[in-house]
């Protein structure tokens, strides 16, 4: 009896001692709200992606001379999340064909670095690299143009794309797709004096197309984006015509001392993420990456088709998965998830996925609303007190031309341009469906804390509450442009 006793204290004691060290084990981090590609339906090549201050931001290609953001508080909400304007570019020698922006944040400030043309350019020997900067810390802007960069030795004249800015020992590097000397279209460096200038005016090839897999369709290295783990740096391509289903995504590793040097950079001699036909997947390429909100999570995003003969246009959407790490420290990308899979968002995700958003006048602080929620054709837009009624309730949906159609959640109807009349003070009602530009608008943003003008995509000018009336009822109708609080609107989530 004792000795039983006896193994039952010390069994206590253990326990005793057992349950604190249970207790103080990290929980697992919560998954994020479930997602499914694409995330970004409409433009969706080239996309850069930011988990930055509580949101996600995204940016991709546009073809135009306009780049538009989203903004979400969830990776799945991006998919519906409006489309605002954040850069437009009224010099005719750059204002076309924007393709690739990035996003990268230095000394207080975003630079947003994207290739354009001039004006009619036919596409795409006269691409340049150019930044602009944000005036503060929002990534939406506004922004203000730096510089053109660029050098003396890039074939021909200049030509660079696919610019991103690569960090090593405290240096800043532009490292972008190019060609030098007759090369085939490269990957190249340059070292930078700072953000928006190129020191000196000279590149260096760091990568070239020789591999078989690098030239399906054309030899082709380009979209290099770096890669930090463990004190390693990484940088990731893509390679091969973005025309064909091969395109695909190759790996460097700076294994030397100088970023500049080519012999610093070991090409892994396979492919390490490519086209998965059995998912529905081709063309995976030119991606980026980002961290999930809790820190703990790796994320590249990339574009894709659904069709192997989907090839360099508009058809790419943009996609994203969770990726993890090799025992010998390298990346492991898998393989290209389908379409339609849900999956599990990045871990640490608090806020709910936006379902529709309210926009709210600046100066009256009031919402903008159907009357009454009425369904008919022709009912008048309005201001009034913002009771979260789904007649206050718009889905900014994109139409895949830089603009987006308003549609009321309570009658399934559009804001619409009464007549298609352009003169001061027409009125804005609701109306169905004509996909006319006049229900179409461009959301521009115009000052921090998410205010935008909503511009008429037919007659350019902009929602405006009568007479800045603070009043309930007060009437919305399109007005010039005066550039005041009247005239501006903050896109707010909802449910």
């Amino acid at each position: 009896m004792f000795r039983t006793r006896h193994w039952l204290t010390l069994l206590a004691a253990l326990l005793a001692l057992l349950v604190p060290v249970v207790g103080i084990q990290p929980a697992a981090a919560a998954e994020g709200r479930p997602y499914t590609n694409p995330v970004k339906s409409q433009k969706g090549a080239d996309p850069w992606l930011e988990y930055y201050n509580g949101n996600y931001y995204l940016v991709t290609t546009s073809f135009t001379g306009v780049l538009t953001m989203r903004k979400s508080p969830t990776l799945a909400g991006l998919s519906t999340a409006p489309s605002v304007q954040v850069w437009s570019d009224t010099t005719s020698t750059r204002n076309n064909n924007f393709w690739a922006p990035e996003l990268h944040f230095f000394d207080g400030h975003w630079y947003l670095y994207y290739s354009g043309a001039p004006s009619g350019a036919a596409c795409c020997d006269q691409q340049r690299t150019y930044v602009v900067e944000s005036a503060g810390t929002d990534p939406m802007g506004p922004y203000t143009f730096k510089n053109q960069l660029t050098g003396s030795n890039l074939d021909p004249g200049g030509w660079l794309i696919d610019a991103t800015v690569l960090t090593y020992n405290n240096k800043l590097y532009l490292v972008g797709s190019g060609a030098i000397g007759g090369s085939r279209q490269s990957l190249v460096i340059a070292p930078m004096t700072n953000p928006y200038t190129v020191s000196g005016s000279t590149f260096s090839l760091i990568s070239q197309p020789t591999l078989a897999w690098e030239t399906s369709g054309a030899p082709v290295n380009e979209g290099p984006e770096p890669l930090y783990h463990d004190g390693r740096t990484f940088l990731t391509f893509s390679a091969s015509y973005c025309q064909t289903a091969d395109y695909k995504l190759g790996q460097l590793e700076l294994t030397g001392t100088d970023p500049l040097l080519a012999s610093s950079w070991t090409k892994k001699q396979t492919p390490v993420f490519q086209r998965n036909d059995a998912a529905g997947v081709y063309g995976p390429g030119h991606n980026g990456f980002f961290t999930s909100p809790d820190g703990t999570e790796n994320w590249i995003v990339y574009h894709a088709n659904d069709s192997a003969s989907g090839g360099c246009g508009n058809g790419r959407t943009t996609r994203a998965q969770k990726f993890t790490w090799n025992a010998d420290g390298t990346p492991n990308f898998g393989t290209p998830v389908a379409l339609g899979t849900t999956l599990p968002g990045p871990s640490g995700e608090s806020a709910a996925t936006p379902t529709a958003y309210t926009l709210v006048n600046r100066n009256s602080g009031k919402c903008l609303d159907v009357e009454g929620g009425n369904t008919a054709d022709g009912t008048n837009i309005l201001q009034w007190t913002c009771n979260g009624g789904t007649n206050q309730k718009w889905r900014i949906e994109d139409q895949a031309n830089d603009t987006s159609r308003l549609v009321n959640v309570a009658t399934g109807k559009v804001m619409d341009t009464a007549g298609c009349a352009t003169a001061d003070g027409t009125d804005l009602r609701q109306w169905s469906w004509l996909n006319n530009n006049c229900q179409k608008f461009r959301l521009v943003y115009t000052a921090t804390g998410d205010y935008v003008r909503i511009v008429n995509e037919s007659t350019g000018k902009v929602a405006d509450v009568a007479d800045c009336s603070t009043a309930n009822g007060a009437d919305v109708r399109q007005w010039t442009w005066l550039n005041n609080n009247c005239q501006q609107w903050q896109i707010r989530p909802t449910t």
